[in-house]
């Protein structure tokens, strides 16, 4: 079988065409038939490829992006403009540990904003920098979805929760220092970023069960439900007991009667056939009939016709 009728996926590529001495390329193309017989199009397999080159490089290389090319029957372009559109794929050499903080709204209102300062100043980088060692690229990132745990920051997208700048400022000095650093919740340390993208392109590092698991804020509710009985059925706080019915349609809405019904689709109160009533609405300069045609420029308009079906005064009749 030639190369150009192999299947895609399972095309081996040259050391020549990607820099990849002939060890790191059978064991990167060992991996990449891996991850490509998961997916039923092996253009599919694109993403967690980029996470296993950047396991190798630390970075998406030109390597990669030949390597992840050649297999998956792409051009460089295609895997280019994926790669530059996700942040988590590096496109120039990253640190040993990259350290995010989030600034979104509710993290930025309790010292997200100030932790990034602090560490910028600290290490002496900005966004998207590394430090002089690689030890560290620092990142403002978007919300990990754990706002209760406000301010978060991120070391290889484990979690660090409730963070200070002085905090912070310690767990990333540990790290420069090769201490093994602990999460707040999830593995008993936080590992490299090189090992991280392999654990994101699907290969287990036999982690999973170690350290912490969910934390305080997200255990209080269960905890409080169990203590008083609590259930999320019918039967639960304010619950009748009686079995989840499908809602009347032609019912009036608790409270009150149809006023406080919402309005379906397209219904009076929707702007689908909602009723005109600012002058806006209603002045012949801002609104068109849609029976007759407009009259051209040069014609002219003739008066309307008296009304026929005024009344008639009592001596006409």
């Amino acid at each position: 079988m030639s190369l150009e009728t192999q299947p895609a996926g399972q095309r081996p590529v040259g050391p020549t065409g990607t820099g990849y001495d002939e060890v790191t390329l059978a064991r990167l193309t060992a991996d990449a038939h891996q991850i490509v017989a998961r997916y039923p199009q092996a253009r599919s397999a694109l993403l967690p490829m980029l996470h296993l080159v950047q396991s190798e490089d630390g970075y998406v290389s030109r390597s990669g992006i030949t390597f992840c090319a050649g297999v998956l029957d792409l051009t460089p372009a295609e895997v280019s403009a994926v790669a530059t559109f996700y942040t988590q794929y590096k496109r120039r050499p990253n640190g040993e540990y990259t350290v995010g903080v989030c600034t979104n709204t509710l993290c930025a209102i309790m010292g997200g904003d100030e932790i990034f300062d602090e560490l910028s100043e600290h290490l002496g980088i900005g966004h998207d920098e590394t430090t002089d060692d690689g030890a560290v690229t620092l990142e403002r990132i978007e919300c990990n979805a754990a706002c209760d745990y406000a301010p978060v920051m991120m070391v290889n997208w484990e979690f660090f929760d409730q963070q200070t700048p002085v905090s912070a400022r310690g767990v990333v000095d540990d790290l420069r220092l090769g201490k093994d650093v602990a999460p707040t919740r999830g593995a008993s340390s936080v590992c490299s970023f090189k090992q991280m993208s392999r654990v994101l392109a699907g290969f287990t590092d036999g982690r999973a069960d170690e350290g912490v698991g969910a934390g305080e804020p997200t255990t209080r509710g269960t905890r409080l439900a169990r203590e008083h009985g609590w259930t999320a059925g019918a039967d639960g706080p304010g619950g009748t007991g009686a079995e989840d019915q499908t809602p009347d349609e032609d019912a009036p809405a608790q409270g009150g009667g149809a006023a406080d019904a919402t309005p379906s689709t397209g219904a009076e109160q929707s702007s689908a056939e909602r009723t005109e009533e600012t002058p806006a609405d209603t002045s012949p300069a801002t609104t068109t009939s849609t029976d007759e045609p407009a009259p051209a420029a040069d014609e002219k308009t003739e008066p309307a016709a008296a009304d026929t079906t005024s009344t008639t005064t009592e001596g006409e009749r």
